[in-house]
């Protein structure tokens, strides 16, 4: 819709010979000095009708003949531009364009045009006041033509100049309605409804202008046409005021004192009364609380004193604003008991929910908090981090959280806090007790250290073992990404002979190995206890490695004492057999039945009877087996052919020197056994070299 504008102008030819007339010319129309003036008081004034705040004109000076041809000049102005220079016309006017500024809100726009003299005398001035007038009209739409008393509505109001209309912001009072109108920040209009009378009434909202609109006659007016609108007003239905606070404690102080609550005003709130508010529209419903009224705030609102009474829960409701058992306003907002934890518990990764509050640096956990009045508290625990996720629980019995400890953490517990001040609950900060595996423990009993968990099984050392050296590698425990803290350990020392008869046994316990400089928490591990040095089994035996038998065992049984962790710890048997590939023994048999071969005689003699050898033999152990022998033997000694045939003309009875293979079997059960022998030897009593071979008897004891 296009808005006008007009200025007024003073007669100035009346009053400064200087200018003969003056027009403005607009994208619509041209306005002269001489034809389009309104007397503003007492002042002729040129008008002209403007459409924009920015209007953009052309201004043409006619000066009188006596001012003769020398220029003219515009004085600068705050509610104008000049964007031309003044230049002559061949018509002998001076032509310029202007750009107002804010035609709207400028008040006493002037031109004040001069041609200057010789001296400051001589200067010629003339004054062009100017009145810019402009069309506004205003219309109101509402979506539907229902009001209800004491309810207010707010509508929009159309203009088709919005910054021309006066939006006072007050409150005007008639005998059906009460209105205001107010500008929004971005310049819309909105037209505020309170009716009073019920039943079908007409709505008259008289507004006015900024800038006036020019009558026929050439009379000025600010006063717009009426926006009139027909309601049909209802009986008044329950509105809902909104609190500045959602959430109120209830507790033995705001039961007593009350809480400050600020309401929307209700418009039939008398100040300094209680009203009752119950959960229920119906008359008898539970107190839940009081209110208050106690003074009207600027920004169309109410403070009020709150008395809770009872809980509430917004799901459960609304609550009901009454006076004298009659519902006026609902509200909601949840009144809630004060926060109480009654108890916490900890869920550590890979486990379960425990009543022990402890946890260990670099730890992620969650914590569940139980309770009441949980919901509205503002959990945070002493410098530890709660890290959002998407399993958290918040309700007003249970919130869970998730707490990550810093591996640089340096205090013992990290107390819980609501809103800043101590719930009574800490988490208990201890290092990590978890058992790691053995392999930073390394044995050497005569060669290269090694891992102990690399000993699958015995191992058969043929050399004499000096020592059995543990060494503890404190490095090897924690990381940057791994911490488990001391271990506790325990060795069982256990030395068996080749017989499988214990010798002797050692318990060491309470070995303490603590984690070295590479752990992020070396200096919280630093203590007495820590054991840094190797563990010798010569320290702790009383029969010392090198002075057992062969074939003896020595077992160690490394293991986690189990009091200590909560999880199971690892066991690691470690076991050295002091293996030999052959041994060397004075054997004395009973060979029977012989047959033997003298030097110079073409045959073998007949069977003898029992003889009597005494032999020094070397047996040889199977190097696949523990302390099996092979079922051969090679020895040295005498014999004694027919020993045990005491007759007087036993011929073959001698005595000779023999080296004999033997061939024995190799059940270890067997006591009585029968070997086969071969080999040669000389006979003393003959002299003369013999060959032998046959079967023995052989006990074992």
């Amino acid at each position: 819709m296009a808005v006008l504008l007009w200025f007024g102008v003073g007669n100035a030819q009346a009053q400064v010979p200087l200018l003969r007339d003056v027009s403005l010319r607009t994208d619509t129309a041209t306005y002269q000095l001489s034809r389009h003036t309104v007397v503003v008081q007492g002042e002729p004034t040129l008008f002209f009708w403007f459409r924009r705040d920015d209007e953009t004109v052309e201004l043409r000076l006619y000066p009188e003949r006596i001012a003769g041809d020398k220029p003219l000049r515009l004085r600068r102005s705050a509610d104008f531009q000049q964007l031309d220079s003044l230049t002559r016309e061949p018509d002998g006017a001076w032509r310029t364009r202007l750009k107002f500024q804010d035609l709207t809100s400028s008040q006493f726009i002037r031109l004040v045009v001069e041609q200057p003299g010789a001296t400051a005398e001589e200067t010629l001035r003339d004054v062009v006041p100017l009145l810019p007038v402009a069309y506004t009209t205003v219309s109101l739409r509402a979506p539907d033509d229902e009001l209800f008393v004491g309810e207010e509505k707010v509508l929009a109001l159309n203009s088709s100049n919005p910054r021309n209309v006066r939006a006072t912001g007050e409150w005007v009072r008639t005998d059906d309605f009460d209105y205001q109108v107010v500008r929004e920040t971005n310049g819309m209009l909105r037209l505020h409804v309170l009716p009073k009378q019920l039943g079908r009434h007409t709505l008259t909202v008289k507004l006015q202008s900024e800038r006036p609109m020019l009558q026929s006659g050439g009379k000025l007016s600010y006063q717009l046409p009426a926006v009139r609108q027909d309601f049909t007003v209802k009986a008044s239905r329950l509105r809902f005021l909104t609190p500045d606070k959602r959430m109120v404690t209830l507790d033995e102080n705001s039961r007593r004192r009350g809480v400050e609550l600020i309401l929307d005003n209700g418009r039939a709130f008398d100040l300094r009364r209680t009203y009752r508010v119950e959960d229920q529209e119906e008359p008898g419903g539970a107190l839940i609380a009081e209110l208050f009224t106690r003074q009207y705030l600027t920004n169309d609102r109410v403070l009020c004193y709150l008395r809770p009474f009872n809980t509430h829960r917004q799901t459960e409701g609304y609550l009901y604003l009454k006076q004298n058992d009659q519902a006026l306003y609902v509200t909601n907002l949840d009144i809630t008991p004060k926060t109480t934890i009654t108890g916490v518990q900890v869920l550590h990764r890979g486990g379960d929910w425990t009543s022990s509050l402890s946890v260990s640096p670099g730890e992620t956990v969650d914590v569940r908090l139980e309770g009441e009045g949980l919901q509205k508290a503002r959990f945070h625990f002493e410098d530890l981090p709660v890290i959002p996720s998407d399993s958290s629980i918040r309700t007003d019995a249970r919130v869970v959280l998730r707490v990550q400890v810093p591996t640089t953490f340096d205090k013992r517990k990290s107390s819980i806090l609501n809103a800043g001040q101590p719930t009574g609950f800490a988490l208990s900060v201890r290092e990590f007790q978890r058992p790691h595996p053995l392999d930073f423990i390394t044995v050497s009993y005569g060669e290269t250290a090694r891992p102990i968990t690399r000993l699958n099984g015995p191992v058969l050392y043929g050399s004499t073992i000096r020592d059995v050296v543990f060494n503890f590698n404190a490095n090897g425990i924690d990381s940057d990404n791994a911490l488990y803290g001391k271990q506790f350990l325990s060795f069982e020392i256990r030395t068996i002979n080749s017989k499988g008869e214990l010798v002797e046994i050692r318990n060491v316990d309470n070995v303490v190995i603590c984690p070295g400089d590479n752990s992020p928490r070396a200096v919280f591990y630093q203590d007495k206890q820590c054991r840094t040095d190797p563990l010798s089994l010569n320290a702790l035996l009383g029969r010392k490695t090198y002075d057992l038998d062969d074939w003896s065992r020595i077992i160690v049984t490394v293991k986690h004492q189990a009091a200590q962790y909560s999880d199971a710890g690892f066991t690691q048997v470690v076991e050295l057999v002091l293996k030999r590939k052959f041994k060397f023994d004075i054997d004395v048999s009973f060979p029977g039945g012989l047959l033997t071969k003298r030097a110079g005689e073409t045959s073998y003699t007949e069977f003898g009877g029992i003889s009597l050898a005494t032999l020094a033999q070397f047996s040889f152990y199977n190097p696949e087996k523990i302390n099996r022998l092979r079922p051969y033997k090679v020895g040295a000694g005498f014999v004694a052919l027919n020993a045990f045939n005491l007759s007087n003309t036993n011929t073959s009875r001698d005595l000779g020197f023999v080296i004999l293979g033997s061939v024995y079997p190799t059940r270890r059960e067997a006591k009585l056994t029968f070997p086969l022998y071969l080999g040669g030897g000389y006979l003393l009593n003959k002299k003369q070299p013999f060959l032998m071979f046959g079967p023995g008897i052989g006990v074992r004891l």
